[in-house]
């Protein structure tokens, strides 16, 4: 028997969206404290956007919230959690992303998951570790971006810390998503904030931001602070300290069209990363 089971209503199966809009829910909560059943069906209870939703971005480290017990949490690749997550998305025919302690050929991964609505998925491993949190002595930190093709879209998702280094987040491949899951504490609003705007400006794409609310289990505060931002540095969603999902439509033509107004990118440095 599983530790904990989602009920899902039947019959909730969306239209397949073809067209050049994306509709992108970010689901901003309180985590609780190293226990993924809870979190996993407070997500469930979100059924309006998972109805509506084609991509649902969770918090980083969704089923436990930022603890260093990777030993004793870790669940393996593609583990309890992630099944009862990928449920969800089959169910409501929408992807999802977030990441979750997981282990793997003998390590810990602060991974990052892109769960299709058919089920299949890719992963990302943290490639910054936070180290003043001693995130990097509790976890293996990644070593290749993830870039995924849905739905009309090519999106790279990070994970939090990764926000702070333009080198890696910069848009090589042609993305017109960039997101990043976090547990970013209110301390330090204010630079998830500029960032998540630089990101936006200096890549030519959209960029979605999605973090947590509450304190956690370490009394580290969060206030939110989710938000959507266009490739002209336009905030079209913020959700401030509010608990729950919003979903903000985005739209590729008009994405489209300021690139080829305004071609920052065709001047780009050239690099390669070692």
């Amino acid at each position: 028997m599983p530790l904990y089971q989602v009920n899902i209503p039947k019959n909730l199966i969306r239209m397949q969206n073809n067209s050049q809009k994306l509709n992108l829910a970010l689901f901003q909560t309180e985590l609780t404290w190293e226990n993924p059943g809870e979190n996993i069906e407070r997500l469930s209870r979100e059924t309006d956007t998972l109805t509506r939703a084609d991509l649902i971005v969770c918090p980083e480290m969704f089923t436990t919230g930022f603890s260093m017990e990777s030993e004793r949490l870790a669940e393996p690749h593609k583990g309890e959690s992630y099944q009862a997550i990928a449920r969800l998305a089959a169910q409501y025919d929408t992807a999802i992303v977030f990441s979750m302690i997981t282990r793997a050929e003998g390590k810990y991964y602060n991974r990052l998951y892109f769960i299709f609505p058919d089920g299949t998925s890719a992963h990302y491993d943290k490639k910054h570790l936070f180290t003043m949190g001693e995130e990097d002595q509790h976890y293996a930190p990644g070593s290749k971006r993830l870039y995924v093709d849905y739905k009309g879209w090519r999106i790279m998702p990070l994970v939090c810390y990764d926000l702070r280094f333009p080198v890696w987040s910069r848009n090589v491949s042609n993305y017109d998503l960039l997101i990043y899951v976090a547990d970013w504490p209110k301390v330090r609003a204010e630079v998830w904030k500029s960032l998540l705007k630089a990101r936006a400006l200096e890549n030519q794409a959209y960029v979605a931001g999605v973090n947590c609310i509450g304190t956690d289990g370490r009394n580290l505060d969060y206030s939110g602070d989710s938000q959507v931002i266009d490739a002209k540095g336009n905030v079209m969603l913020d959700l401030k300290s509010e608990q729950g999902a919003a979903i903000q439509c985005i739209d590729k033509t008009s994405l489209s069209a300021f690139r080829e107004k305004f071609p920052v990118l065709n001047d780009k440095d050239n690099f390669r990363l070692i």
